[in-house]
């Protein structure tokens, strides 16, 4: 791999700039979208309430950020010579020399055990080893084993991402729950259509890289059939976690509402082989999650405020 280029001494700043990137804060906070509204059903299935404490929520929120962010730096540490090939990562900082490599895993490392005590102390236990498990995951099945060897590398790997779920639930009631082992499901089915739908755009970069990610080494016929697949088993499991959690009709007309949407968007997809479509379905598909997460938590509190 080629050495990363001399870059001039950066400012206290753009240091601190450079280490969040390390975090990928952005793909955090779409699995934190789903950690507070599961908080939400877990407190109202557990003990008849609305909202958990607020410092609840807070403590939990910090420490799956830690976690993933911890996880999401030694992903680019092990994957920076990836990252330098790709034009999509290419300006990542371990590409570009912001950070070395040795700072940016013990900085990775440091965080990770941060919230592991973290969560052990001012959430439970079972949070903090659920949300090591995932990192460990993330780190050692995906990162280092699948993401380069196998076409199953995003729908393994999505396990690590599908976690928050267990985490949020867990830090309510301490334990968990079939409710939410089927909504792992969901997210588990949800990540390799949306993963997949940008794949389709960046799948010369992939190829590129020699990751194979389904849409560089699968024809478009293969690698679409198969999202339509995985998304027709997420919206039957988010019916299914709607039986689970006994949520009531608001989220039952959304969950419906919102799976026919996301088939369709997939099957748009499907019929034509353009960037384009796939952008629109990864998009959507962001908006899917948080819409029926937001309202999953809105039927329990509506309800509770009712009662």
């Amino acid at each position: 791999m080629a050495s990363p280029a001399i870059v001039p001494p950066l400012s206290p700043s753009a240091k601190v700039a450079a280490y969040v990137a390390l975090m990928k804060l952005r793909v955090v906070e779409l699995l934190l979208v789903t950690t507070v509204p599961v908080m939400v059903v877990a407190n109202y299935n557990a003990f008849g309430k609305g909202m958990p404490s607020l410092w609840l929520m807070v403590a939990t929120v910090v420490g799956g950020t830690l976690s993933a962010g911890g996880a999401n730096a030694i992903n680019m540490v092990v994957d920076r010579d990836i990252d330098a090939l790709m034009e999509r990562t290419k300006n990542r900082p371990l590409v570009t020399g912001a950070i070395t490599p040795r700072a940016a895993l013990t900085f990775a490392i440091g965080i990770e055990v941060l919230a592991f005590v973290w969560l052990a102390v001012f959430v439970n236990l079972l949070s903090a080893v659920l949300a090591l498990g995932a990192c460990c995951f993330y780190v050692f099945v995906y990162t280092l084993w699948l993401k380069r060897t196998s076409t199953q590398n995003i729908v393994i790997g999505g396990a690590a991402g599908a976690a928050p779920v267990l985490i949020g639930w867990s830090s309510v009631t301490n334990t968990v729950s079939l409710a939410a082992v089927v909504l792992f499901g969901v997210v588990f089915f949800w990540t390799p259509p949306h993963f997949w739908a940008l794949a389709i755009k960046y799948k010369d970069d992939y190829g590129k890289a020699g990751v194979p990610m389904l849409p560089a080494v699968a024809d478009h016929r293969t690698t679409t059939m198969k999202m339509l697949v995985y998304s027709v088993v997420m919206v039957l499991l988010t019916l299914v976690y709607g039986w689970a959690a006994e949520l009531g009709a608001l989220y039952w007309v959304s969950a419906v509402v919102l799976g026919v949407l996301f088939l369709w968007f997939c099957w748009d997809v499907r019929r034509t082989e353009a960037p384009a479509k796939a952008i629109r379905l990864f998009t959507f598909s962001i908006t899917y999650l948080t819409l029926l997460f937001g309202i999953m938590a809105a039927d329990v509190l509506i309800r509770n405020a009712l009662s």
